[in-house]
């Protein structure tokens, strides 16, 4: 009977899996340990013995708990099989504090948080820690679970990994902001049991990547309770839904904001006003970027339109709502324009090949970009008059007022 057997006899509860990260749905074979068979075994079989056991303690370990699995240690050993030091790294998954002590790096298990001994588990009753208590310059205050911690701390390094971005470049920093964002504080927040809202849901989202990940778990009457061929199809489903959302923030989303960004800080050659900015290219997701690039460049003057090519390449003029979650806008077209269409709406305007302005007066359209820019500018200058206006009834009243009264504001009688 070969080490193999004998091991998992013994110590059916721990099992390592073994292999790159390219082979994350390979077959699991159990880890190897040293037995004293020296009596037993001839000294050629001692000598091959020892060096396999020198070969297998080479290799990086990975300790995280067995049993049951959760989308946390899941994507934490993902993340860290993307690394160098540990992408042929066993992942040994076992509660035996031996074993656990003699791995690497361990996460969600042993009650230890120490980056120093690369320690990462959170559910000992003294941990609390979130991306913001740990790096105070970072707004979130969900407390984090193994996958947050391994991200907090590898994170740079693993996008620096899959997406070849040198550490000094500034899309480096926003990569590692939205993914945390969008994709990793979810886990932490569904593993340590945090709702989204205080209010009562009113349906239940059972489909995200954590429902997703406990769904391989083996069902509780099957007769096989084994959770290893579940957790590599786990670290398949997680590594390959880490893996699309970073293609597409790469690739798609971080040039939509380079191109917001391009046209926010040439807003000033578009009009003087500086209200009205123009994307180079159609069909670019703009909403969340604008506002974004609003408060990190420090626009005092909140941009009122943005103007862009349809599918058809004609012009749109749209209105910037006032919040990424709401239909009310900075500032809508001029009321007089809404629900016209074509000639009717030029001729009301003035200006040439216009083109329609939705009932809301959220969008309108023109055959040309000077002339959806003008229709922006007529909007502006509506709004500027209007604000004009309600400047000088307000100065006014306040001077008839004061004209009738003295210094404490006690009325006077009139002067004779």
């Amino acid at each position: 009977m070969d080490d193999d057997i004998l091991l998992a006899e013994a110590n059916p509860d721990i099992h390592a899996i073994g292999g790159g990260l390219s082979d994350v749905t390979s077959s699991v074979h159990p880890i190897r340990h040293c037995l004293n068979r020296a009596a037993m075994e001839s000294p050629e079989a001692k000598r091959h013995h020892s060096d396999s056991l020198s070969e297998k303690m080479s290799v990086p370990q990975i300790g995280t708990h067995n049993g049951t699995f959760h989308c946390d240690e899941v994507l934490a050993c993902f993340l860290l099989r993307q690394l160098p030091e540990y992408k042929d790294a066993d992942i040994v998954r076992t509660r035996d504090p031996a074993l656990l002590e003699q791995c690497d790096i361990v996460v969600d298990v042993g009650g230890e948080f120490d980056p120093k001994r690369h320690r990462y588990d959170h559910h000992q009753r003294s941990f609390n820690e979130t991306f913001n208590t740990l790096c105070p310059e970072k707004p979130w205050k969900t407390k984090l679970s193994s996958a947050g911690l391994v991200y907090l701390y590898f994170g740079h390094r693993v996008l620096m990994q899959l997406t070849q971005l040198k550490d000094d470049d500034k899309h480096l920093e926003v990569l590692y902001d939205k993914i945390y964002e969008n994709f990793v504080e979810e886990v932490d927040a569904i593993d340590n049991g945090i709702s989204q809202c205080d209010c009562e849901v009113r349906y239940t989202v059972s489909t995200n990547l954590s429902a997703r990940v406990s769904h391989l778990n083996p069902r509780w009457n099957t007769k096989s309770q084994d959770t290893e061929e579940g957790f590599h199809k786990a670290m398949a489903v997680v590594g390959a839904e880490f893996l699309d959302r970073l293609d597409f923030y790469q690739n798609s989303w971080l040039p939509a904001r380079s191109l917001v960004e391009t046209a926010v800080q040439n807003r000033i050659q578009v009009d003087p006003s500086g209200e009205v900015v123009v994307l180079e290219k159609g069909g670019c997701p703009w909403k969340e970027h604008l506002f974004s690039i609003e408060a990190e460049l420090d626009v005092q003057t909140p941009i009122k339109f943005v103007l862009y090519t349809d599918q058809n390449a004609q012009w749109r003029v749209q209105c910037v709502p006032a919040g990424l979650h709401t239909f009310q806008n900075r500032l809508s077209l001029l009321e007089e324009w809404r629900g016209v269409r074509d000639e009717a709406l030029s001729d009301l305007s003035g200006i040439p090949g216009c083109v329609f302005v939705h009932a809301s007066g959220f969008i309108g359209g023109n055959r040309t970009k000077e002339g959806a820019l003008e229709m922006a500018r007529q909007t502006l200058q509506a709004a500027a008059n209007c604000q004009m206006q309600s400047t000088s009834f307000v100065l006014t009243e306040m001077t008839g007022f004061v004209g009738r009264s003295d210094i404490t504001g006690t009325a006077r009688p009139p002067s004779a």
